[in-house]
């Protein structure tokens, strides 16, 4: 860790979403001039911490704040790990070193300059606030046989979530995670490399932890945060167990595909047996959500007869 993160996260770490905190008393703690904590903590708004400063009382945290313990971290992760403040992209950084990596290796960011979503949309990436991560695996399986792999993932972070006694948690096709019926959570799954009877993958996913209003008011969609459950969830136990469990249900799809996984994403599906419309440009289906097949297609009934769609540009929306 360089030196400006390092006197960054120290400084973090003073501060609370709770009290104000005097720049004189973290100066004197960390040993820095009251310049230099200005300086720092200017810097921290362009990385999109939220901090709130007023005279004669000091610095407060718009919202909680959760980093990273990286030698816990990495100590609890049995592939490698690869851990930055910031970066552009953990997907983007996967993808140029595939070739060096096992499957469960994993990169994971405080920061990202360059998040992206899902058909190009940017991920907004604010230091310290969410989760960003990306796993790699390598497949020995033909793309078109993975089909359903993003579905999986979306189902190991409600379990992993659910472990941590969150509440009110949901799925959306093809691979949102909801709670309280506002989005948490995404993926991005991306190819680094395809061949006959091998596909390596990269498994990007991002989990909202604590929003500030500020950052919340830049997103075009109802979303949700951890902190809203209370008490935010240890971040790096979050991580290891996430890990953990990525690893197991990916085995798990890869010798018995998506079936294991079918129960606990009807289970958990937000639009079951609700009136839905699909848009698949420029065409539109209604009908209603029966769930999903074996394929990871979203399965949906009209004029008495269901049929399966699958498909990139596919979005589902509650009629």
């Amino acid at each position: 860790m360089n030196d400006h993160w390092s006197r960054k996260r120290q400084i973090l770490a003073l501060l609370s979403a709770n009290h104000f905190t005097s720049g004189e008393a973290i100066a004197t703690e960390i040993g820095l001039t009251r310049m230099a904590v200005n300086q720092h903590i200017d810097a921290l708004s362009d990385y999109g911490v939220e901090i709130f400063s007023v005279k004669g009382k000091g610095y407060k945290l718009a919202n909680p704040i959760a980093l990273v313990d990286e030698q816990a971290l990495i100590s609890g992760i049995d592939n490698r790990c690869f851990y930055f403040d910031e970066i552009n992209s953990t997907n983007s950084f996967t993808l140029s070193h595939f070739d060096d990596l096992k499957s469960g290796d994993i990169c994971i960011a405080e920061y990202q300059s360059a998040g992206r979503g899902r058909r190009g949309r940017q991920w907004l990436s604010p230091y310290g606030n969410h989760l960003y991560a990306s796993l790699f695996w390598r497949f020995e399986a033909n793309a078109a046989t993975l089909m359903g792999l993003s579905l999986v993932i979306a189902c190991s972070i409600v379990k992993t979530l659910s472990e941590m006694n969150i509440t009110g948690l949901g799925l959306k096709w093809p691979n949102d995670i909801y709670l309280d019926d506002k989005k948490l959570a995404g993926i991005l799954i991306e190819v680094a490399k395809t061949e006959a009877q091998k596909t390596e993958l990269v498994i990007g996913f991002g989990i909202n932890m604590s929003m500030s209003a500020a950052q919340g008011e830049l997103i075009d969609q109802p979303w949700s945060d951890l902190a809203s459950q209370g008490a935010l969830p240890d971040k790096t136990q979050l991580l290891i167990s996430l890990h953990r469990q990525l690893k197991s249900d990916i085995h798990t799809f890869s010798t018995h595909g998506l079936t294991p996984f079918i129960a606990f994403w009807n289970k958990h599906d937000l639009f079951a047996n609700k009136p839905i419309k699909l848009l698949m440009a420029p065409n539109e289906v209604f009908g209603v959500c029966k769930g999903i097949d074996d394929q990871g297609a979203v399965l949906i009934e009209a004029n008495n007869e269901i049929k399966a769609y699958i498909g990139g540009e596919i979005s589902l929306r509650g009629v």
